[in-house]
């Protein structure tokens, strides 16, 4: 649980809804990172931005990016 609450969709503007609906539509709830950087559209662009690259990046095994996404929340002290 975060220490911030995230923004909530009444109070979303049109592209953070969309992104919303985007998050509920893929993973079937609207995950709380996305929700709790909706407060900037800044960072939440550039959140929406790296997933969009990480889902479009080829080059790379799927199995290997999950691996190093692992490690780098380890490495960070992420707890999701």
């Amino acid at each position: 649980m975060s220490r911030v609450e995230g923004l909530t969709r009444k109070r979303a503007g049109f592209l953070t809804r969309f992104l919303y609906w985007m998050s509920k539509r893929q993973l079937g709830k609207v995950v709380e990172p996305l929700a709790v950087s909706a407060h900037n559209g800044r960072v939440l662009f550039g959140y929406a931005m790296m997933e969009v690259g990480l889902q479009g990046a080829k080059k790379v095994d799927a199995t290997l990016k999950e691996l190093a996404q692992i490690k780098v929340a380890m490495l960070v002290g992420c707890p999701f």
